[in-house]
């Protein structure tokens, strides 16, 4: 008979059981907290229905869970690992994040329906792609943690801009062509939607410029060789923005103009923090 009391489960073991059950957690709350947005802008249902604030309370719970995966990767004895695949789920879970806290306020909760699942893909492909490259970065410098802090909060809310204009395009597109009907019935007017567009386009533009100045300022190495190519399609991305938001005050810019100024933006500046990651530690190795 087997004595179960002699049973013991290794250190080892614990974590991995564990993980592995967060892990699967988190998942399963940011697709569930997605279908219930989806079901909302679907169906056009009220509030009292399928309450946002249900939607957003899965939400936080699976970013709580996500953040918890994140640190025990982020942070080691040599320093903070930022590679790829570890900054591809920070962002994600800033994204979720900052979506579902500006939803609480702001009517900007449908973004969730993208981010959200992205935030789940974000962990599968840090729990289970493993790679030989890591990126340690040394954090014992003041400089250094507000850059990274400074450039990680730029991107995701510009990102965050980002799915904002694809979802107006959509909107524009669906009230040009006279059929405002489905789940564009539930977004906000056109006006609105342009406006919150802006505010997040303000915000991140603020922070990527301070994220570039601090690195300018204080890192010696922001124009070494591995990082000029992000350093000179940050301030691309940040030129093409500077453009987008000067002529959105003096010239009115709007509706499909915003649009295509934000994602190309947007596009440079995912080349820059993803793209030179992408090449120099999954195909160079580097």
């Amino acid at each position: 008979m087997c004595d179960y009391a002699n049973i013991s489960m290794e250190p080892d073991d614990y974590h991995t059981a564990m993980t592995t059950i967060i892990t699967i957690t988190a998942i399963a709350l940011y697709l569930l907290a997605t279908s219930l947005l989806g079901l909302r802008l679907k169906k056009g249902l009220e509030a009292s229905s399928i309450p946002k604030k249900l939607a957003i309370g899965l939400g936080l719970a699976a970013v709580v869970l996500h953040t918890q995966l994140l640190y025990g990767s982020l942070f080691t004895m040599g320093g903070m690992d930022l590679a790829f695949f570890n900054v591809l789920s920070l962002v994600s879970a800033l994204i979720a994040l900052l979506i579902l806290i500006t939803a609480i306020n702001q009517p900007v909760e449908n973004l969730g329906i993208a981010a959200l699942p992205l935030a789940a893909l974000g962990i599968i492909l840090q729990q289970g792609l493993s790679t030989d490259t890591h990126n340690l970065v040394a954090i014992n410098s003041t400089s250094v943690q507000i850059h990274i802090l400074l450039s990680i909060l730029s991107y995701s809310l510009l990102s965050i801009a980002a799915v904002q204009a694809v979802l107006l395009a959509i909107q524009d597109r669906h009230l040009r062509g006279r059929h405002p009907g489905g789940f564009i019935r539930a977004l906000p007017p056109l006006e609105t939607m342009e406006s919150l567009l802006f505010q997040m386009i303000g915000i991140g533009y603020v922070t990527l410029s301070l994220a570039l100045l601090v690195g300018i300022t204080f890192l010696q190495d922001i124009f070494a060789q591995h990082l000029v190519h992000k350093t000179v399609l940050s301030i691309i991305a940040w030129t093409v923005f500077a453009i987008l938001l000067r002529g959105r005050w003096k010239y009115g810019w709007r509706g499909r103009v915003a649009i295509r100024w934000t994602l190309i933006g947007f596009v440079f500046l995912m080349l820059a923090y993803f793209g030179s990651k992408l090449v120099l530690e999954l195909i160079l190795k580097t």
